[in-house]
């Protein structure tokens, strides 16, 4: 006798074959599609390297849930949990100050695809690929707000070394991983107030991001992504490194490409709408799945209208081999090994969404110009199956598909 997850997938796979959706092979499909999850939600993004210095550049983690890992065994072992309850391909995306020091201090400019050695020990391990993300923030070198973009020589030269070395360890982690590994910068340079000369620190950034990519690094190893922002926190007035700045850098730049977290926008702009803007151009596209409430909040993922927009998007092009998909959220108001899954698991869930749509039919009454039943489809859409196929996708994968959350609460 069939189970319930058996018995609701065979109703499903019938009503989704009606519109000419083959639910088996979309469930192959996002077999192939990797999402990446940032490990920062595991501690709140205290890192290895001081894990007692407080977060600065507009960064904060808000909330007192008792679950943040309080060492390093902790974090392995709450971060294990988390991604044993994602089902599907996984990469981990990891900062810089989560270096392993061997019980030494060690300054970001002089930090060595060594002290990442573990990670990929542990990575090859338990089957999953890295990104990476140079820390250009929470550090003495960084309270004036500015960094690469400093008027300060000084300050510029140690970011830009430290640039320079994560570039370095992101090769390494490619290679020794046998995949792409992302190297993504986000810098929170910019003001509070009104600003007179915005253009100077744009030609200093530009300079300093040059010198940053000298180093010609195999593209199968490693790829360059650089992350904009609307505003930060305490820097509302004026962001250095804004969408239209890196837009134009990674137009004129090879091995490098745009990072747009969703959360760094104004309300009324859509991801969803801007992802083909690039891949016209046969740009590559790095993506930051985030949820704003109102403004850069880094909250949790969920299956919102607007995650699920993004992946539709992305499945209805075809382009998971030029968008990669990653998580960037830290809340402490809540479980961290929950919300590490649970944005994760949405992010998934929201590309099977996309990959049940019968998109080749929508795409043909498009071109047709038959608008009405476009939009009914696309309305009809909504009330089919999806959590079936969803329940049988975990099920397949040897991952608890509706009870998930009492095992991450268990820890």
């Amino acid at each position: 006798m069939m189970d319930r997850i058996d018995r609701g997938y065979e109703i499903a796979r019938e009503m989704y074959a009606e519109i000419g959706v083959d639910t088996d092979l979309a469930m192959k499909k996002l077999d192939e599609i990797p999402v990446s999850m940032h490990c920062w939600q595991i501690d709140d993004l205290s890192g290895f390297e001081n894990p007692d210095k407080g977060l600065t550049g507009g960064i904060a983690a808000t909330g007192r849930d008792p679950s943040k890992a309080k060492n390093k065994d902790e974090f392995y072992r709450n971060l294990e949990k988390a991604l044993s309850l994602v089902p599907g391909k996984k990469k981990v995306a990891l900062h810089a100050i989560y270096l392993d020091n061997f019980g030494s201090f060690v300054e970001r400019d002089v930090i060595e695809p060594a002290h990442f050695a573990p990670w990929a020990d542990w990575a090859q391990a338990h089957g999953v690929g890295l990104d990476f993300n140079p820390t250009y923030f929470s550090h003495e070198r960084a309270d004036t707000d500015f960094t690469l973009s400093s008027y300060d020589p000084r300050i510029r030269a140690f970011w830009i070394e430290h640039g320079k070395r994560c570039r370095r360890i992101s090769a390494y982690l490619g290679e020794r991983l046998g995949e792409t590994c992302i190297d993504n910068h986000w810098i929170p340079d910019g003001y509070k107030d009104l600003t007179v000369d915005r253009q100077a620190h744009r030609e200093l950034l530009i300079d300093s991001m040059d010198q940053v990519m000298a180093e010609e690094y195999d593209a199968g190893y490693t790829i360059d992504s650089w992350e904009s922002k609307l505003f930060g926190l305490g820097l509302e007035s004026y962001t250095v490194g804004s969408h239209e700045f890196y837009t134009n850098y990674a137009m004129t730049h090879k091995n490098c490409m745009v990072c747009m977290d969703m959360g760094h926008f104004h309300p009324t702009e859509q991801v969803a709408d801007k992802l083909t803007s690039y891949l016209a151009f046969g740009k590559e596209v790095m993506l930051h799945v985030s949820r704003p409430v109102r403004w850069d909040s880094d909250h949790v993922v969920i299956l919102s209208d607007e995650v699920r927009d993004v992946m539709a998007e992305i499945c209805r092009q075809d382009a998971f081999a030029r968008v990669h998909i990653g998580t960037d959220y830290f809340d402490a108001s809540i479980n961290r090994i929950a919300a590490q899954a649970l944005g994760a698991r949405s992010i998934k869930q929201a590309l099977l969404y996309g990959l049940l749509e019968p998109a080749g039919r929508l795409k043909e009454y498009e071109r047709e110009g038959d608008y009405t039943r476009r939009l009914a489809y696309l309305e009809s859409q909504k009330a089919m199956p999806f959590g079936l196929v969803w329940d049988m996708y975990c099920q397949k994968n040897g991952v608890p598909a509706r009870d998930w959350v009492e095992s991450a609460l268990r820890g």
